[in-house]
């Protein structure tokens, strides 16, 4: 097992720590958040070979991809008998099938005579049946139909029901896995999977939901957001609201690593503001048009002890804000949900290629995919919104892909302009990355200790399946 250590503060920025805030909060956090965890690593170079190699996408399909958990889809995109799902990575594809008591099935997509998919698109179904020549299967995988059965009398006796791989529903979330004799996933996951317990995710439903295509490896691309000090740089209208630097990066396990941001904060890149400013910019960030959240604002910034140069203050203005405001607007009452848990990033990722935020405000849901060669990789990007209290679940929105060459911009009447703009970015490095590490004389990334560690974390747990130790 791996030794964990204390950190070591001097590494760290300056100023207050995301556990100095936490302390600050207007209700009490968490336990989970207040743990601060790593893991002993060492700090040489990662060779760009496991971004540009042929080799090691063959062999991360071979070793990796059969032996973990994935996220395949989201319950609220089946949530009726029938309803049905194809998941597609590498070059696999799999059906997911809501079966009539609620389960879901997960079958190898090829028909048992030739090897066509059985279905190419997602959608209702009655039974599945192969479009080439009619072999039929029920819902539940039992053998139904063979055309010409007659011709097929050395099959009689035969199992012809379809393969599969192994199910379990998580939080709303489907995961499936190939390899049977692994751990449940919660057990897979470790300690994170209570993390996800206190905020509904089983009720909530996918409300913004897009696709697109980078010309970057599927890990460059996901590494892309494992660290926020990038912000500085690639993202400096978010500084004056956001504390890029002080974020906690924290690795438990082989399957779970995290990076959480404060929100509601100066950076510590800026000097000579105060709360004022940051309230400022947030609203800006946020619309700046809209009255309510501006009268809101405005009447807490105004209030008796809003002190400007405490820095905190913003933050617990921006908390109450939001508690009220999601209190409207969804039914429930978020009066014990701390400041943290309404504003802050909470970037979680889980092995290999799934980050599932946590917290109460609407919430993110990344997933990248490898492309047809190592050079490509597909990220998807969701938003979880609570359902409202004493509503049905929705049915998730369809999902839009942002054709080859246009930026997330133009689905900003999908995403929103602001966020919208942050992912095209993001994305913005990515070509000049992938293209970067194969012009590399020495062949090496050299990272930084602490704010690239889940870099580090991810490429080590990789390594580990690569060399044939399948983590349990």
């Amino acid at each position: 097992m791996n030794e964990i250590k204390d950190l070591d503060r001097d590494s760290r920025c300056p100023g207050l720590s995301y556990t100095d805030m936490l302390n600050g909060d207007t209700r009490t956090p968490p336990d989970y958040l207040f743990e601060e965890t790593n893991l002993e690593m060492s700090d040489d170079p990662i060779p760009v070979s496991a971004y540009i190699s042929e080799d090691y996408a063959k062999a991360e399909r071979e070793k990796m991809w059969p032996n973990v958990w994935q996220f395949a889809a989201r319950e609220d995109e089946m949530p009726d008998p029938g309803d049905t799902v194809v998941y597609n990575i590498n070059d696999k594809s799999f059906l997911l099938v809501r079966q009539k008591d609620g389960a879901v099935k997960a079958f190898y997509n090829a028909c048992l005579h030739r090897g066509r998919k059985l279905r190419t698109e997602c959608g209702p179904s009655i039974q599945l049946r192969c479009p080439f020549h009619g072999f039929t299967w029920r819902n539940d995988g039992s053998l139904k139909e063979i055309p010409s059965n007659w011709d097929f009398k050395h099959l009689k006796g035969k199992d012809m029901d379809l393969p599969e791989a192994r199910v379990e529903l998580w939080q709303g979330f489907v995961m499936i896995t190939e390899n049977h004799d692994l751990p449940d996933f919660k057990t897979w996951l470790g300690p994170a999977a209570e993390h996800y317990e206190r905020y509904d995710f089983e009720n909530r439903y996918t409300g913004m939901w897009v696709q697109k295509k980078f010309p970057a490896n599927w890990k460059a691309t996901a590494e892309a957001f494992m660290e926020a000090w990038h912000s500085i740089t690639t993202h400096p209208q978010l500084l004056g609201f956001l504390g890029d630097a002080n974020t906690r990066y924290d690795l438990i396990g082989d399957h779970f690593n995290r990076a959480i941001t404060p929100s509601g904060v100066l950076s510590p890149h800026i000097k000579g503001k105060g709360s004022d400013y940051v309230l400022e910019k947030m609203n800006e960030f946020s619309g700046g048009d809209d009255a309510e959240t501006n009268r809101r604002f405005n009447a807490s910034e105004g209030e008796a002890g809003f002190d400007p140069e405490d820095p905190l203050a913003a933050r617990r203005v921006l908390a109450e804000a939001g508690r009220q405001g999601f209190t409207e607007q969804y039914g429930y009452d978020y009066s014990d949900a701390s400041d943290s848990e309404i504003l802050d990033n909470f970037t979680y990722n889980i092995f290999p290629n799934f980050a599932p935020w946590i917290g109460f405000l609407p919430t993110l849901v990344y997933r990248w995919l490898p492309g047809e060669t190592c050079d490509e990789s597909i990220m998807e990007i969701r938003l979880l919104f609570p359902t409202p209290k004493g509503e049905e679940r929705p049915r998730a929105v369809e999902m839009t892909y942002i054709p080859d060459g246009e930026p997330f911009s133009s689905a900003a009447d999908k995403m929103g302009p602001q966020l919208a703009n942050v992912f095209d970015q993001d994305m913005a490095n990515l070509p000049y990355v992938q293209e970067g590490m194969k012009t590399l004389k020495s062949g090496q990334m050299e990272l930084g200790t602490y704010q690239e560690s889940r870099v580090r974390h991810f490429y080590e747990t990789m390594q580990k399946y690569l060399n044939g130790k399948v983590p349990a």
